[in-house]
């Protein structure tokens, strides 16, 4: 009786405090599965994604796995739950998976995205852009960005409340456009650990300042100490983009 289901979705994270459950505290893993409760005749279900976001920040494409005892089809499924959901969540795909398929261990490719504003502050994307009033060197940026690239040890870019001891990851595109006073960082790796993405956006900055040299990312590489490189950028210009399966 009943399936295991794989959901792709999309979230505001303005008002929720990450993806992951926290106590009392709303998120976004805890409204799906209030949801997910009331359509699975009131028994609990616990959702597995892919991705832990943190507070603030948004997903365009996330993916979760969860299984369910009652029969049902994933578009009545799909139209059930946003029917119930809160308006800053969406589910986007549903679909019936094999009972071994685990959305983490099988996803293989992750990119996120970070967008930047450098020109005049806009009050109505404050919560989805990062305002930095400054002029970056955009040629030294990418500079910087090549030496991100490939296989590290993180351990400079990565928050002390990060649990997991293995701090290496592959970084197989790091990129930087600008359109007009825009700014959008792309990444796309095999994983990414607890404020690395943020944490590589502050110290890029600097680069951009002219205030550290592009060459300085390898030596905070080899480092493996936090204090090497630059403050957390803010949460708000970060998005969860898409995520490819094996």
């Amino acid at each position: 009786m009943g399936n295991r289901f794989l959901i792709s979705f999309s979230y505001e994270g303005t008002n929720f405090h990450g993806y992951q459950k926290q106590g009392k505290l709303r998120t976004v893993q805890k409204e799906i599965e209030i949801v997910l409760k009331k359509i699975n005749n009131n028994q609990t279900i616990t959702i597995y994604a892919v991705s832990r976001t943190d507070k603030k920040v948004h997903a365009l494409n996330q993916f979760a796995h969860f299984d369910l005892k009652i029969n049902i089809k994933p578009d009545k499924l799909k139209r059930a739950m946003n029917t119930y959901l809160p308006e800053d969540i969406y589910i986007k795909t549903v679909k019936i998976v094999p009972a071994d398929f685990y959305a983490r261990y099988r996803a293989k490719k992750k990119e996120y995205e970070y967008i930047i504003e450098t020109g005049e502050y806009d009050l109505f994307q404050r919560n989805y852009i990062y305002y930095f009033p400054h002029k970056l060197n955009i040629y030294q940026i990418k500079k910087a960005l090549k030496q991100l690239k490939g296989e590290h040890d993180f351990t400079s870019f990565v928050s002390a409340e990060e649990t997991r001891e293995n701090k290496i990851r592959t970084i197989y595109k790091a990129s930087v456009k600008k359109k007009k006073t825009l700014i959008y960082f792309n990444f796309q790796g095999n994983g990414f650990l607890k404020y690395q993405i943020r944490n590589m956006i502050g110290t890029l900055l600097m680069v951009g300042l002219g205030k550290k040299k592009p060459e300085d990312i390898k030596v905070i590489l080899e480092n493996k100490d936090r204090r090497s490189a630059n403050k957390t950028a803010n949460p708000e210009g970060l998005y969860l983009k898409n995520i490819w399966f094996d």
